[in-house]
């Protein structure tokens, strides 16, 4: 098996799950955020930084990497981590939802989806099967399913055909993976806001039977209420023995929440973008840099933290290299969020083991937000 789940904790309130992922490449304490490396680097930092700011799992994403350099290239180098120099656990999605959300012209039929290239608009064609053959040799620890990720609030009909047609690319995808022992490959559930869809979806997953199972379809436009629901909803359909994954989840608040619902796994490209931004995430909520208050501040982003970023450089300084577009500013508001978020999911995992989840949630919400 390319993975195994323990489960060794569950918080006696709330049922939050303390883990630990198996991998061919580590192993991680879990509930876990993984930084997204869309282009085989998590953008502005070098390899070691990132061995710095995350518990030694990421992600690299399919769609980009098969369009730029290629697949073939990043096997010729013994997959993404010979390509990057990492020495790590790696996860890849399917690139279904680039497909999906970066082409505004496309086809969906059984065999797969025909699309316009995002940038050069020339013409893609992308199914199950080419999905796994590209993770395949991008050589990820983790590899997802093909999947359409239908805009939340889609009418019933067009969740329920997709969905249907999403199970079968499952089971397509599963009949063709090549390297089951090195790479786990998860199902993916989807449904949107319908609950006897999303039913339906981890019911049907769990008789292909993966070694993991994640959720799509969610944060994708909903309410932050909507998404709460549907992982409250699925708390208990969820394989108990096997990681559940929530895809494209990063601000502190959703964390909290979904670990509430019983997830293990989290990743997204938030923590970046907003630092790239400007957008620093603290213990005492978030910090626009590049706002005026901060010109004269020597003070550290985050007085509670002990990153190299906090211990060394003032908000007046960063501001100041916001200001004047100098690249090392989102390089350090990056690292600190990454690290931020680390340090959060420490936090976590420590208040499951003692049984106090629900009260550190609360905290977490209050600090942040008020």
């Amino acid at each position: 098996m390319a993975i195994k789940f323990e489960l060794i904790h569950q918080d006696k309130l709330t049922g939050a799950r303390y883990g630990i992922l198996h991998t061919p490449h580590g192993s991680f304490e879990t509930p876990i955020f993984m930084p997204v490396g869309t282009q085989a680097t998590v953008k502005t930092l070098d390899v070691d930084e990132i061995k710095e700011v995350s518990q030694g799992l990421i992600l690299g994403n399919t769609y980009h990497l098969w369009l730029q350099p290629g697949d073939e290239i990043i096997k010729d180098h013994g997959g993404i981590r010979g390509f990057m120099n990492w020495d790590g656990g790696l996860l890849t999605d399917s690139g279904g939802f680039q497909v999906f959300s970066l082409s505004k012209i496309r086809k969906i039929n059984e065999d797969g989806v025909e699309f316009r290239h995002h940038i050069n608009g020339s013409l893609l064609h992308m199914s199950p099967e080419d999905s796994i053959r590209i993770q395949n040799n991008l050589g990820a620890d983790i590899i997802m399913s093909f999947d359409e990720c239908p805009p939340f609030h889609s009418p019933y009909q067009y969740h329920k055909d997709s969905l249907e047609r999403t199970l079968r690319w499952a089971e397509r995808g599963k009949a063709v993976h090549k390297n089951p022992k090195e790479q786990a490959l998860f199902g993916i559930v989807q449904g949107g806001p319908f609950k006897d869809l999303r039913e339906h979806s981890i019911d049907e997953l769990k008789k292909i039977d993966f070694p993991g199972y994640s959720i799509g379809g969610l944060s994708v436009g909903e309410t932050k209420e909507e998404m709460y629901e549907i992982l409250e909803f699925l708390k208990d359909k969820m394989p108990e023995d096997k990681p559940r994954y929530l895809m494209g989840v990063g601000s502190p608040d959703d964390i909290v929440m979904g670990v509430l619902n019983g997830i293990d796994m989290f990743d997204c490209v938030l923590p970046t973008r907003i630092a790239r931004h400007g957008s620093a995430m603290t213990t005492m909520g978030k910090v626009v840099i590049k706002n005026k208050t901060y010109e004269f501040d020597l003070g550290p982003l985050d007085p509670n933290c002990d990153c190299k970023v906090c211990k060394n450089y003032s908000r007046s300084y960063i501001r100041h290299l916001f200001k004047a577009k100098e690249m090392l500013g989102q390089r350090l508001v990056s690292y600190h969020n990454l690290y931020y978020l680390k340090g959060l999911m420490q936090e976590i995992r420590e208040a499951i083991k003692q049984d106090r989840f629900l009260e550190f949630k609360e905290q977490v919400l209050k600090d942040y937000y008020e």
